[in-house]
């Protein structure tokens, strides 16, 4: 028995006892109320489950407006239509498509609730189109009935034992927090470290779990809940280690190749000093402030003056500390933060969590209007030809064939390759069609009330809410729950029906068959693919960012590239790309970007004369990404490097100390991105003047 619960993880198994006591309570008010058909209520406890009790009641609130709306648009399409099937089926499959473009885009839980909207529309009109008179019954039915599962399945998570997402995210962040300072500990180092590839898309996939998760934070149970404001701003900073602490990387190594290897003792001492409070920046914060401030202080000491006669060692110097001086702020920033949230306080810790929290918003995702695109059109080619095919067979039971099929295609649309779920769900339709059977007409003959009928179902549902909670089997064991919720099966009275379980049963296996069909030809666009249109955005995002007239946003630009990253990271591992090149070449285009920031900001305070060689260089850097082609990327133009080296030479004449100092950090960062081989500024020589 105990190596039985190790094996199945108590978690999981307590879980499943949760979703089966949900179940049977919203099967039982559901016949209770004389509801026709409460498998609907049943059903929904279960698509609603989640293990932490926040996102039980966010995906509900997200399922009943989805719902709502689906059943809106149902009652008000269909007698209008009823008599002009061709109307009626494009504007099923216009909506659903709708619906699943709109989803595709949003890339949040949220995104659910839209999705929802489509398929439940789908799911009214389908199996009830030939009786339009009573389709407003039916719809109010069937919201009725999501509801009660949906309260049962909050009632149950939220109460029994509840799993809190503040827990979880509290204990993620610190987690993080590890990561994000170990990686910066080894990307400093001044000898080269195995692994950083790795470290670096883990952090950028941390940051976008960290705004996954902090969208069910407004429904936790917990009085505790951090502010989503906090969980925004800790983003934000996050988002900074990977293109700060890649710059030092890049200035150390051009250091010590422009010393023979030898680095300054004043150098190496900071670096040591700043490695060691990064992975150990104490529990006290007026201490690691005091300590953070002091590292920071001497990075300034050690920065070279910007002036006219600078070499391109000096310059390389003043980028290293003023990156250095930046990322140690950050990691101060990301544990005061850190304190923010465990004080449960809406007061700041101190003046600068203030200002962090001030004006936060959204997260800026990457969003791929082309996959969206291509969903959307699968899943109204989907539904466009299952009727035709329906309407022309003649076939009584195709409406639910085509239901399922439209269901499928929108809940799977987001996948790279969606055949992969949707064979899961037929070999768990498959598992229900049998395990269906045996209840129906061998087991459920012989019960007599609710609780011989909860006591019979209760082995199969335990064991397969347990296998729910495993990622692996969630695929198999999903569908197979929802085959023990036919129609035949739960009902408001015991009917023996078996000519109609087995036509039921073929209409699923037909739509799950004809959904892969049609994945298969319409939706399934490839990895590769969807990698080229990744790093195609990135690259598109950059040349329209280097024409911008108006204020940079740095860290929505930030936001967007990191999360590029972390989409192509499992899509490289799926495409068995081990070589990490792509992902390089995002890292560097996110430094590029963060540039093309600051030099826009920089224009933006200089008169249009001085603002001249900014300008060209801007435009210069977008007709160079306009031009790339993932297929076949080439190297920047020679015409834009000396573009770079004019604007150094020219702006590093300025009246002004900061101007001549933030030209030369970003022109700098620019050329050392877009021309790693071109060392040297060639006007200056890099070796034989002092270090």
């Amino acid at each position: 028995m105990k190596a039985f619960g190790e094996r199945i993880g108590w978690p999981a198994a307590l879980f499943s006892l949760k979703c089966f006591v949900a179940a049977m309570l919203a099967l039982f008010i559901a016949l209770r109320i004389g509801l026709e058909r409460p498998y609907w209520a049943f059903l929904t406890s279960y698509i609603v489950a989640q293990p932490l009790a926040g996102a039980v009641i966010s995906k509900a609130v997200f399922r009943v407006i989805g719902t709502l709306v689906g059943a809106t648009f149902s009652v008000a399409i269909v007698p209008p239509l009823v008599n002009s099937p061709e109307l009626l089926t494009l504007a099923m499959a216009l909506w659903l498509a709708i619906c699943v473009f709109v989803s595709l885009l949003d890339r949040t839980p949220r995104s659910y609730m839209f999705v929802l909207a489509g398929y439940s529309a789908c799911l009214i009109v389908f199996p009830d189109v030939d009786i339009p008179q009573t389709i407003f019954t039916v719809a109010t039915l069937r919201v009725q009935e999501i509801i009660i599962g949906i309260a049962c399945g909050s009632l149950v998570h939220g109460v029994l034992f509840p799993g809190s997402i503040t827990n979880l995210l509290l204990s993620r962040v610190e987690a993080m927090l590890r990561d994000a300072e170990r990686w910066s500990h080894d990307a400093i180092a001044l000898e080269p470290v195995e692994g950083l590839d790795q470290e670096r898309r883990r952090l950028a996939q941390d940051i976008t779990e960290l705004h996954q998760m902090s969208v069910h934070l407004p429904f936790d149970i917990s009085r505790l809940a951090p502010r989503v404001r906090t969980v925004r701003a800790m983003q934000d900073q996050l988002s900074l280690l990977l293109p700060l602490g890649a710059a030092v990387e890049d200035r150390l190594a051009m250091l010590k190749a422009a010393s023979g290897g030898a680095v300054p003792e004043e150098v190496r001492a900071l670096i040591a000093d700043a490695r060691a409070w990064i992975v150990h920046p104490g529990e006290q914060r007026a201490e690691r402030t005091e300590q953070a401030n002091a590292l920071i202080a001497r990075c300034a000491l050690l920065e070279p003056a910007a002036q006219a006669d600078m070499n391109w060692a000096e310059m390389m110097r003043l980028s290293l500390f003023a990156r250095l001086a930046a990322l140690i702020a950050a990691h101060r920033d990301c544990r005061d933060l850190n304190d923010q949230m465990a004080t449960h306080s809406r007061q700041p810790v101190n003046p600068r969590v203030g200002e962090l929290l001030e004006g936060r918003r959204n997260r800026e995702l990457h969003k791929d209007y082309a996959a969206a695109l291509r969903g959307a059109f699968g899943a109204f080619l989907t539904v466009a030809v299952g009727c035709a095919l329906w309407i022309g067979s003649g076939w009584k039971d195709g409406g639910s064939a085509v239901m399922l099929a439209g269901v499928f295609l929108s809940l799977f649309s987001a996948s790279d390759n969606p055949l992969a779920p949707l064979k899961g769900f037929m070999i768990g339709t498959i598992a229900a069609s049998v395990l269906g059977a045996l209840y129906g007409y061998a087991i459920m003959p012989r019960l007599d009330g609710f609780a011989l009928l909860a006591a019979a179902y209760a082995p199969m549902l335990l064991f397969l809410g347990t296998m729910m909670a495993s990622p692996r089997w969630a695929g198999i064991a999903m569908p197979t729950l929802l085959g023990l919720g036919s129609p035949v099966l739960l009902s408001d009275h015991y009917v023996s029906a078996f000519s109609s379980y087995v036509n039921g049963s073929v209409a699923q296996l037909v739509g799950i068959w004809f959904a892969i069909i049609m994945a298969g030809l319409l939706q399934s666009a490839g990895v590769e693919r969807a990698i080229r249109r990744t790093v195609r955005a990135g690259w598109n995002d950059i040349a329209n960012r280097a024409t911008l007239t108006t204020p940079p946003d740095v860290r929505g630009w930030i936001n967007r590239m990191l999360d590029r990253i972390a989409l192509l990271a499992p899509r490289l591992a799926a495409a068995r790309n081990d070589s990490g090149e792509p992902l390089y070449h995002a890292l560097r285009d996110l430094r590029t970007g963060v540039a093309i920031g600051e030099l826009r900001q920089l224009r933006l305070s200089l008169p249009g004369s001085e603002a001249a060689p900014l300008t060209d260089v801007l435009t210069g850097v977008s007709a160079h990404y306009r031009r790339l082609d993932p297929d076949a990327p080439q190297s920047a133009p020679p015409a834009l490097l000396a573009d770079i080296d004019e604007a150094i030479g020219d702006l590093s004449h300025n009246s002004r100390v900061d101007i001549r100092r933030e030209a030369i950090l970003a022109l700098v960062s620019l050329r050392r991105n877009l021309f790693p081989e071109s060392a040297t500024y060639p006007t200056l020589s890099l070796i034989g003047r002092p270090a």
